[in-house]
């Protein structure tokens, strides 16, 4: 296997461990928070929950949903599709993506430390990501 297939599948392998691990202090699902998967649930179902949160992070809310859906049901697809063009598309997506992620720990402010391994794992899993099909795209222009 390939070092770049390696990457793309450590990618996986991150974002799926961080679903079942502790993503934010509060929550009482697991001893130290709530769950990724929790934390996704919240984000794509729950998002104002009663309360009144600004409409933009309500977006940011649903955008973040939605990049974890697009990672679990496209990456796959895109690594087995041998086309240098949405390779490199969706790396871009996948690059924006994690931009788009670090807007918890700005929301979080000063209680940004209540976020867990879950979170970062989360979010890094996008960057390994990008740069594995950033890699993969390169690779195939070359061959």
């Amino acid at each position: 296997m390939k070092k770049v297939h390696l990457l793309i599948a450590a990618a996986f392998l991150v974002h799926a461990v961080a679903w079942l691990l502790p993503v934010v202090k509060e929550g009482v699902t697991l001893p130290d928070g709530l769950p990724g998967w929790q934390a996704f649930e919240m984000a794509a179902f729950e998002v104002n929950n009663g309360k009144t949160d600004p409409w933009y992070f309500v977006v940011l809310c649903t955008l973040s949903a939605v990049t974890t859906i697009l990672f679990v049901l496209g990456a796959g697809w895109v690594v087995a599709i041998r086309s240098r063009i949405l390779r490199r598309v969706s790396a871009w997506i996948a690059a924006c993506a994690f931009i788009i992620n670090a807007h918890w720990v700005l929301w979080f402010g000063p209680d940004r430390f209540n976020l867990r391994a879950g979170y970062f794992l989360w979010w890094a899993s996008f960057l390994l990501l990008a740069i594995g099909l950033f890699l993969l795209s390169d690779a195939m222009g070359s061959s």
